[in-house]
């Protein structure tokens, strides 16, 4: 154990809120996972926090490993990694499965291993790397649109178009994120409005072309639809009552919560231990729950900022904002769901939630900001020996 705490370098803060972040969800996964023992029909709630700690252990090998890469590593691999990440995007379209006509499937099927990988969080995490290293590269330049089309913007609707028919709410996240880098990376915002109205029209001619040809393929257009009417007009639909559900469940919480387990809401929340968790935590641990987890994602947020502020290199600064931001974002998105601020998107809340997918992604774009932050470590610790020589070999001898 001391050999492992030893070994593990980068922002020691970031590490702590990491690490109560994954320790806390074990109270609320395993509170919300009688609900699915329920559906299931066998009871055991055992083999769902087993689940969710096997999730996690594998989540924190992926930290371990990758913050111990040097982050200059991801320069390379986000160009090698972003065709096979389009590949795995096609695949996932094509074999997609579909319930009442809508496109269904955000997973990707493993053959001959039963696993089923979301897609759309690995191409997240890649396409983030990617603008990071275009933006790196013509930050001292002056650019034209033009020249950008190709090796910037084409990739990224490539990346957003291929999750939409599935996925909006994370199509919205990802695009929304690479406009935000680009924004902070320096690139002109006159061209920036020219993407957010190309991709304005783009939406708008896909919803359309859904509308008049709704056999041609299968999509969600019809889901988003209904949730955003229903989140105006407050219709009594599946998904209304899900948010009316949730509402009652953080009414239900008070100052200090109904107490651990003692969830009443989590048996009508369907569900309860991803995309509603947050309810389902404010009304077992009350506003000091709800406060006391918003209060840890701004933290890991501050901390995120302070290591790309620190980062040696335009690349390191672009890099942890580029994968780290949209960890953070996808948390008040959730919590806004949960309270009804935003209409019903789907998202879990990162490290909480139950699920692979979302914890190794989230894992694994929280190992690379400490990646970063672990240079930073590095550069300081051999001007200490460049400055102190004796020391370095007192310690050798």
């Amino acid at each position: 154990m001391n050999t492992i705490f030893k070994n593990i370098k980068g922002d020691r803060a970031l590490w702590a809120v990491v690490a109560l972040l994954a320790l806390f969800s074990f109270l609320p996964v395993y509170s919300a996972s009688s609900n699915l023992a329920y559906l299931y029909g066998d009871g055991n709630t055992l083999k769902f926090l087993i689940k969710h700690a096997s999730h996690l252990f594998l989540g924190f090998a992926i930290i371990y490993g990758v913050h111990k890469m040097p982050y200059h590593y991801f320069r390379g691999l986000s160009i090698i990694m972003l065709p096979i990440v389009l590949l795995f995007l096609v695949y996932t379209l094509a074999q997609g499965t579909t319930i009442g006509g809508a496109n269904a499937s955000r997973w990707m099927r493993i053959p001959f291993v039963g696993l089923r990988f979301q897609t759309s969080t690995l191409a997240s995490v890649v396409l983030m790397i990617y603008v990071a290293r275009y933006l790196s590269r013509i930050k001292e330049k002056t650019v034209t649109f033009k020249e950008t089309i190709v090796p910037l913007w084409i990739p990224v609707f490539l990346v957003v178009g291929l999750i939409l028919p599935a996925n909006f709410s994370t199509t919205a996240i990802i695009f929304s994120m690479v406009l935000m880098l680009c924004f902070l990376g320096g690139y002109p915002w006159k061209y920036l409005l020219g993407i957010i109205t190309v991709g304005i029209l783009s939406l708008t001619m896909f919803i359309l072309t859904a509308k008049a040809f709704p056999n041609a393929f299968s999509n969600r257009v019809d889901t988003w639809v209904k949730r955003i009417e229903n989140f105006a007009s407050n219709k009594k639909t599946e998904a209304y009552d899900q948010s009316e559900r949730a509402k009652i469940a953080i009414a239900s919480g008070g100052v200090v919560g109904v107490g651990a387990g003692k969830s009443v809401m989590k048996n009508l929340l369907p569900q309860s231990s991803s995309d509603f968790i947050y309810a389902i935590i404010v009304e077992e641990y009350g506003l000091v729950g709800a406060l006391s987890l918003l209060f840890l994602y701004l933290l890991l947020l501050f901390r995120i900022v302070i290591v790309a502020h620190k980062a040696d290199t335009i690349f390191g600064k672009l890099l942890a904002i580029g994968v780290g931001l949209p960890i953070v974002f996808q948390a008040l998105i959730n919590m806004a769901v949960a309270v009804e601020l935003f209409p019903v998107t789907g998202q879990t809340l990162p490290l909480i939630s139950s699920g692979g997918t979302s914890i190794w992604m989230t894992c694994l774009a929280v190992g690379v900001v400490l990646s970063v932050s672990k240079k930073r470590e590095e550069i300081i610790e051999q001007q200490e020996k460049d400055e102190n020589p004796l020391a370095v070999l007192s310690e050798a001898i």
